[in-house]
């Protein structure tokens, strides 16, 4: 794959998954967090399951994948997804954008933690850089109680995704393909979600129409599947560093769609508290990738 084609691709899955935070603040409109996330999972899981038959992939077999897989759906699928959704019903799409960015800066902890993983100097400033920016970006909320919920249940989130992305490099998972190891996630966590929320939420406050399945369709498909599978192809064809890029370009493009569809305008705190934030995330992704190129050679 060329530069140029990955670039592109790296740029798309930033552009999809950017978009991502708008689409379910438009969906917001129409239903209830929980039932949204539970929707998504359904419809994304639907979409990858039939995607991995078509290739002719078995489903996994095997206790010990299944038990792994299920507590990866628990983490990332589950918990992650459904406060990731809660957390954007209360805070505006650009500052969750902002604030799920985090999720490397997770991810490096618990891999020092699970994993006994290093980090350079560089890491460690880029952390630090981070959760400064973490801490300045929460801080103009703290007013207000909606808003702080919304911050924690945001951070919550990160740090889940990034327990099941540890948990993945913590027990090998590589005999699964990764669609249908998503797949068999998304349908794990619809299980949880869909009965939860209809138990919790209920129906009556959802409009069954264009207004919710447009950008559902939209946060369940490209900017979940879709998203999914051009990341798959850049780790496998790009080097770490082109790879790391989606980290710190995705809060980009979360806060540009947020201001272009819904006129969300960010303070001077959430600039330069999110500008930390991303500086941080990039120089960690630096210096992973400059210790992947280091073993590599």
């Amino acid at each position: 794959m060329k530069s140029r084609v990955i670039l592109a691709t790296i740029v798309l899955v930033a552009v999809l998954i950017g978009a991502n935070f708008t689409a379910i603040k438009f969906a917001l409109d129409h239903t209830t967090p929980l039932l949204l996330a539970g929707l998504r999972t359904v419809i994304g899981g639907s979409f990858l399951l039939l995607l991995a038959r078509l290739r002719g992939e078995s489903f996994p077999r095997k206790r010990t994948d299944l038990v792994n897989i299920a507590i990866v759906s628990l983490s990332i699928t589950t918990i992650s997804s459904g406060l990731l959704v809660m957390g954007i019903s209360r805070v505006p799409a650009g500052v969750a954008s902002l604030i799920a960015s985090t999720m490397p800066l997770f991810t490096a902890l618990l891999s020092l933690l699970m994993l006994r993983a290093k980090v350079n100097r560089l890491g460690a400033i880029g952390l630090a850089v981070g959760f400064v920016g973490t801490i300045v970006l929460a801080s103009p909320s703290l007013a207000g109680s909606t808003a702080v919920v919304g911050i924690a249940m945001l951070l919550v989130s990160a740090l889940a995704w990034a327990f099941g992305n540890v948990w993945m490099k913590f027990r090998d998972l590589s005999a699964v393909s990764p669609i249908m190891l998503v797949g068999t996630q998304l349908y794990l966590s619809a299980a949880v979600l869909i009965p939860v929320a209809l138990v919790v939420e209920g129906t009556a406050d959802t409009d069954w129409s264009v207004g919710l399945f447009g950008p559902l369709l939209y946060a369940a498909i490209p900017a979940n599947a879709v998203t999914f599978a051009l990341l798959a192809t850049v780790a496998q064809r790009a080097t770490p560093t082109q790879a790391a890029a989606s980290a710190y370009l995705i809060p980009v493009f979360g806060v540009f769609f947020s201001w272009l569809i819904r006129d969300e305008r960010l303070g001077v705190v959430e600039v330069v508290g999110g500008a930390l934030v991303v500086g941080g995330v990039y120089l960690l992704v630096t210096s992973t990738a400059r210790q992947a190129a280091a073993l590599a050679s």
